[in-house]
């Protein structure tokens, strides 16, 4: 088997049962005992002649428990030792790894995060954090060469997430520090929608333990058939679902997590949604806060609104690449050089702060919420002076040539080239991934950005203006450019200019 088709980044990610649209199932649990096995001998070569204690946790989906016992099998042929904690979050899988009296060697986490029931995938983690792309490349090239033993794929189990949801709930009693320390959340009302997904725990073993009313919350009970809405906080069903959920019960917060708990969203009591350049403002604004002068690093399609938030407030915005471990690695690389960067956030939601292990957690996320919340903060307040665009959209155009990467390098080297042809036009002086470029009052008084897709055979566009009409006005003037492009389809953009 080629190992390789299942790497996605710095995951694995495959088909794992059949399904209506007729994939054929990759992820078989052969597979996954092999890339488990493969795992051990990884962390073997940086903790040699040590037997090792791996944790396993997975989210709410259908093959969960089958794929999990396929781990434990690879684990076990390899000769570690494998440790069960059940249902649980991507996040807390890592912190299995350093916290709690004996702290494993490694973890792995089975999840595929938002994508639908009939995928999943696997999460790896040392003390040291994710693993990368290049050392999942090296899972799979060890995969079929290691012989996996028959066993039962037995493993102890550990009630690891009461020591996590510890660690949480300790975080908001110190950093709400009230007169009623062990319930700094007593009066306050906050709903969670966890999708069917992992993250029903943050209700019951968070929330309500700190004081919290949490009446009006919905999908806490894991279901991975996902029969209400896709646990996604981008997604408009469920975010129009919290939406209505925070209204309806008249909380003070409602909160949305993804399948796996590593992302997350907010919506506030009058139901503006917390999420993209709203919910990087709120946190930027809190670590700035407490760390004077740190800077923010973002991806590359946040807002001009937001990066003179973020000035305004004496921090300095770094708008790195897409890719959540791109912007995380971009963070820490900063402090390593000895720039203070306390928070690394895409606008999808994924975002890690140094004080946690830079780790992309979204109950951490709310953690840092609740404690403004605890304090008698108004969040919304908090972002007023966040100016919003007038009007922005995504046009993604499928590319069509074979060579899909060199093509796309081809697209934008003639973007490039035409920017100085076009009156009104500029680029980005500090700019990361793709093509950004400035457009003056006259030609769309905003931005655009063309870059090639990390994992699909596509180019989107992110445009925004900070004038009705201005997306048209540089969609016009970009069509006319890329009308000279091969290999590249079109039609959403012409499609959303006639709109």
């Amino acid at each position: 088997m080629d190992y390789s088709k299942l790497q996605n980044g710095s995951d694995i990610r495959g088909i794992a049962m059949e399904n209506k649209d007729g994939d054929p199932v990759n992820l078989t649990e052969e597979a996954v005992a092999h890339l488990s096995a493969a795992f051990v001998k990884w962390l073997s070569e940086k903790k040699p002649g040590k037997t090792l204690r791996i944790s396993v946790g997975r989210d709410s989906r259908i093959t969960g428990p089958a794929l999990m016992k396929a781990v434990f099998k690879g684990l076990n042929s390899a000769g570690a030792k494998s440790h069960d904690l059940g249902l649980a979050s991507t996040p807390a899988m890592f912190m299995s790894t350093v916290l709690g009296d004996t702290p494993f060697d490694g973890s792995i986490m089975i999840t595929a995060s938002h994508l639908p029931s009939h995928r999943n995938g696997l999460k790896f983690f040392s003390p040291e954090g994710g693993l990368e792309k290049d050392d999942i490349k090296k899972l799979t090239e060890f995969a079929p060469d290691i012989e996996i033993k028959e066993n039962d794929g037995d493993a102890e189990k550990v009630s690891f997430m009461d020591t996590y949801t510890a660690y949480l709930r300790d975080k908001i009693c110190k950093g709400v520090n009230s007169s009623d320390y062990d319930h700094p959340l007593k009066g306050r009302h906050i709903i969670v929608d966890a999708g069917n997904g992992a993250g029903g725990f943050f209700a019951e073993k968070v929330l309500k333990e700190l004081g919290a009313d949490i009446s009006g919350s919905q999908f806490l009970e894991p279901d991975g058939s996902f029969p209400n809405h896709i646990p996604n906080p981008e997604n408009k069903e469920a975010a129009e679902s919290v939406r209505k959920a925070t209204l309806d019960a008249k909380a003070d917060l409602g909160i949305i997590f993804d399948t796996d708990v590593d992302r997350a969203g907010a919506v506030l009591p009058d139901g503006r949604e917390l999420v993209r350049n709203d919910l990087i403002a709120v946190l930027s604004a809190i670590v700035i806060k407490e760390h004077p002068g740190t800077t923010i690093v973002t991806d590359s399609v946040t807002s001009s609104g937001l990066a003179g938030y973020i000035a305004k407030r004496g921090g300095v915005h770094r708008r790195f690449k897409r890719g959540y471990k791109n912007v995380i690695n971009e963070s820490i690389r900063l402090n390593n050089e000895g720039t203070d960067s306390s928070l690394a956030i895409e606008t999808s939601g994924h975002g890690a702060l140094r004080e946690n292990y830079f780790l992309d957690d979204g109950a951490y996320l709310m953690v840092k919420l609740l404690i403004e919340l605890g304090k008698g903060n108004d969040i919304r307040e908090m972002i007023s002076d966040l100016k919003e665009p007038a009007e922005s959209a995504e046009i993604r155009f499928p590319v069509t040539a074979e060579d899909v990467a060199e093509n796309g390098d081809r697209v934008l080297s003639l973007l490039t080239d035409s920017v100085d042809k076009e009156e009104g036009w500029s680029l980005e002086k500090e700019n990361y991934e793709g093509v950004r470029i400035n457009t003056d009052e006259a030609h769309g008084n905003g931005w655009l950005l063309l870059r090639k897709s990390l994992h699909e055979p596509i180019m989107p566009l992110n445009i925004e203006s900070d004038t009705k009409g201005g997306c048209e006005v540089m969609a016009k003037a970009l069509l006319k450019i890329l009308s000279k492009a091969e290999g590249l389809d079109l039609e959403p953009l012409e499609e959303y200019i006639r709109q």
